[in-house]
């Protein structure tokens, strides 16, 4: 009985954590939607790009690692393909304290005595917005 508590309450912590939020303004009329793999990362607008809409997200909690990063860019760049856009423009990236945490406790009670012991883990949550965008497809050269 002790250990399926144990499991319910790890996975229960685990479901916690594995949710972010995204949302999405539309600037312009969207595209039909891509691959995520066909997505460019820009530092900048390229000239003759459309924006097509302001993105933001953030990762599930968990320990500042860089794979919360890496998932937040791959929500970005999921977020920007459902549009149509094949540029991404990162506006801003952080970090902060998660709205909850993880804590792991232990105790052990009898009929006659008790005690226990518990710790708690700060977490965080990493947050991107950025710019869906289109860039048309560079013309061929003239001969």
């Amino acid at each position: 009985m002790k250990q399926s508590r144990v499991a319910i309450f790890a996975a229960l912590v685990l479901l916690a954590g594995c949710g972010g939020g995204s949302s999405s303004v539309l600037l312009s009329d969207p595209r039909p939607s891509i691959s995520p793999l066909e997505v460019r990362i820009y530092r900048s607008v390229p000239e003759g790009a459309t924006e097509i809409a302001q993105l933001q997200t953030s990762s599930g909690m968990g320990f500042g690692s860089q794979s919360q990063t890496d998932a937040v860019i791959a929500q970005l760049k999921r977020q920007a393909a459902a549009v149509g856009a094949n540029g991404l423009v990162i506006m801003g990236l952080s970090s902060g304290p998660s709205n909850g945490g993880v804590s792991v406790g232990a105790s052990s009670w009898g009929n006659t005595s008790g005690g226990g012991l518990s710790f708690g883990v700060p977490t965080s949550q990493q947050r991107a917005s950025g710019l869906a965008i289109y860039v048309p497809e560079a013309l061929p050269e003239e001969p």
